[in-house]
């Protein structure tokens, strides 16, 4: 199924902006001899705040609107990362997932944005709409190092276009733009949990999500733990649903990630058991602390999970 919704080419008209507006966002542009446009928004430049919720909204296509605002009581953070979005299939899951492993000679990022939309290889695709052909591709990587010209060239021809059609928006969750863009995934990860579960997405028509902005840490392991403890224990995610009201019983319990028995310890104590292996880690802890789903045919509001600020206070320091 191919999509109708342009996503690189929403993100691409973001991309153009950020550009004009490079030194007031405090990113760097650079555009190397070899083709392609990466754009350093946390790495050798500071990047800040409004780099971090453009880049999440560029890794949204376009397709959401991000905003930061004042946290709720007892969530050991000033400030929080909110999403809406009324195109939350294609907005999450087409683009904002960070499903596409970036390998290219010794250089690894995990790859997201509507650049995988022109990849499709991805196996949630042939259960979602969203493959598309576009002339230009736009991505945002996790990566604590700018990508040398094989990592374009490598996403270049795995999304058929010339290395010069790429735009890379890049920088490592150990800072604020990172952990913003990270913990704009609220929306994201519930969708994905009921994805995992069976769930026929086409029946969401809209999503608004939460989650804390976490101080930023130092090493690699704790920023993972931080922002990642953000959503699982801070996140709070409502969707808005058609259907009926005996299958979303069903399966509202399952969502939360306190459905898992590794709820109730930081994320980094978690990682470290399983080896800092996240494949080892029970999938079912993934998802945001609370979910919402409010039946559009029926009016029921049927919520599950609930925030562990006590988690928080522990991940964040506070």
């Amino acid at each position: 199924m191919m999509s109708a919704m342009q996503l690189n080419l929403r993100a691409g008209q973001l991309v153009e902006q950020i550009v004009a507006e490079a030194a007031t966002l405090c990113v760097a542009v650079q555009e190397p001899t070899s083709g392609g446009r990466v754009i350093d928004c946390g790495i050798g430049a500071p990047g800040g705040l409004e780099a971090g919720r453009r880049m999440a909204q560029v890794c949204l296509a376009g397709l959401a609107d991000v905003s930061l605002a004042p946290a709720g009581p007892g969530l050991a953070a000033d400030l929080e990362v909110q999403v809406h979005t009324d195109h939350p299939v294609a907005a999450c899951m087409a683009s904002q997932y960070a499903g596409w492993r970036i390998s290219a000679g010794k250089y690894f990022a995990m790859g997201s944005g509507p650049m995988r939309a022109a990849y499709g290889r991805e196996e949630l695709f042939n259960k979602i709409a969203g493959r598309e052909s576009a002339a230009q591709v736009v991505g945002v990587l996790e990566a604590g190092q700018l990508p040398p010209p094989e990592v374009i060239a490598f996403i270049a021809e795995r999304c058929g276009v010339p290395p010069a059609d790429v735009a890379l928006l890049i920088a490592p969750t150990a800072s604020i733009a990172g952990a913003v863009q990270v913990v704009a995934r609220s929306v994201e990860t519930a969708l994905h949990k009921l994805f995992e579960l069976g769930f026929d997405l086409s029946r969401v028509v809209s999503g608004y999500g939460r989650a804390p902005l976490p101080p930023i840490a130092k090493s690699d392991l704790s920023v993972i733990g931080r922002t990642n403890d953000a959503i699982l224990y801070g996140g709070r995610v409502t969707l808005w649903v058609h259907g009926d009201d005996r299958s979303l019983l069903e399966i509202a319990p399952q969502i939360p990630s306190r459905s898992s028995p590794s709820f109730g310890q930081p994320f980094e104590v978690i990682f470290e058991r399983a080896g800092r292996d996240f494949y080892k880690i029970d999938p079912r802890l993934f998802s945001p602390a609370e979910v919402t789903l409010v039946n559009l045919d029926t009016g029921r509001a049927i919520r599950y999970g609930g925030v562990a600020p006590e988690v928080l206070d522990q991940s964040f320091h506070v």
